[in-house]
């Protein structure tokens, strides 16, 4: 009974020393006294500045940005609405990418095609848009091949959803405005 107590009691201290030397490099956790003040008041600003803490008085207030709907850009739908046809492997609004899936249309079983869109801007012109169109050819369900063929059907589509944008963007130019009553009696 001793003998499992002495065990059970090196095997703790083993493990403590164990724990407390993989911490940081060997040492133990915490702040450095020379870099942080010891004044309270000046360590609340800082950790205030930097984000870190919480404060009752904001129990309950979400935190974050303002975000803009993908529905309010205009380039964002008409990519969309161009590539609706097409299976979607990722369309990450944040990020400014759409990647479709491998996609055929069934008229060459050996042949499909994979579209991806970065946005570079929010504005509608030209060189907004990267667009890449990626062919695979399967001679076997193993041997595959993909090329990068980017050129006439990259501009084509670039072309369509541009325009398309360009539509959007004339519908919703007097939904932002406020709306401004004319009164016949008052001029």
């Amino acid at each position: 009974m001793k003998l499992k107590k002495i065990q059970s009691n090196s095997l703790a201290i083993i493990l403590f020393i164990f724990f407390l030397s993989s911490c940081k490099g060997g040492k133990l956790p915490g702040a450095d006294a020379r870099k942080v003040s010891y004044d309270p008041k000046e360590r609340v600003a800082k950790n205030i500045e930097e984000g870190r803490g919480f404060r009752l008085s904001n129990f309950g207030k979400t935190k974050g940005g303002t975000f803009d709907f993908a529905s309010s850009n205009e380039l964002w739908r008409a990519s969309l609405d161009t590539l609706d046809f097409m299976p979607l492997a990722l369309a990450n609004y944040s990020g400014g990418i759409i990647v479709t899936d491998w996609y055929s249309d069934g008229s060459s079983a050996d042949e499909s095609i994979k579209i991806s869109i970065r946005f570079l801007s929010n504005e509608i012109r030209s060189d907004a848009l990267s667009i890449k169109v990626f062919y695979k050819n399967c001679s076997m369900s193993t041997d595959c091949k993909i090329s990068d063929r980017s050129g006439e059907l990259a501009s084509e589509l670039s072309r369509k959803i541009l325009t398309q944008a360009a539509v959007y963007e004339k519908q919703n130019v007097g939904k932002n405005e406020p709306y401004i009553r004319s009164d016949p009696e008052k001029k």
